[in-house]
């Protein structure tokens, strides 16, 4: 299977028809977030996908927790997916863990990454899937792990925005 890219609307897989991450856009996040020890946090926020003409490709995410004293979280997300892959390499700065480096990889229904926080005592990492539920719909399922501890997970919904 041959990747296409296109520098207007970011990649496209030949047989795959995901909309996230492969194409630019604007999205919509709603879910929650568990902490250990503590209840789920509803959490709203944004996502914008941008692709250039050199197959790379910069996502920023703002997640904030309407009536809750948890601080927003912030993503800025870049990596690049090479002609012809379906798995990529990305870095991430995140609000709360600083420099983190991960892979993901696109599956026809599932986008799945993997990451680790770089210099981290407490050996975090995380794993996420993005799972495609329509078109412009995806369900994100995600956990954070501190050592052995699942420390948080995070869940939600993810709307493409119409342009």
């Amino acid at each position: 299977m041959r990747l296409r890219h296109n520098i207007q609307r970011g990649t496209k897989l030949t047989g795959v028809a995901h909309t996230f991450l492969v194409q630019a856009g604007r999205w919509v996040l709603e879910g929650s977030l568990s902490e250990r020890g503590r209840n789920p946090i509803p959490f709203k926020g944004r996502t914008l996908v941008a692709w250039n003409e050199n197959a790379w490709f910069d996502i920023v995410t703002k997640i904030v927790f309407p009536g809750s004293a948890q601080d927003e979280l912030m993503f800025k997300y870049r990596g690049r997916l090479a002609e012809g892959e379906r798995q990529y390499n990305f870095v991430l700065q995140h609000s709360h863990m600083g420099r983190i480096e991960g892979e993901g990889w696109i599956s026809p229904r599932s986008i799945v990454q993997r990451y680790w926080v770089l210099g981290d005592r407490q050996r975090r990492a995380g794993f996420e899937t993005i799972h495609q539920a329509k078109d412009n719909l995806y369900y994100l399922s995600s956990g954070i792990m501190a050592g052995h501890h699942l420390v948080s997970t995070m869940e939600a919904s993810l709307e493409r925005q119409s342009s």
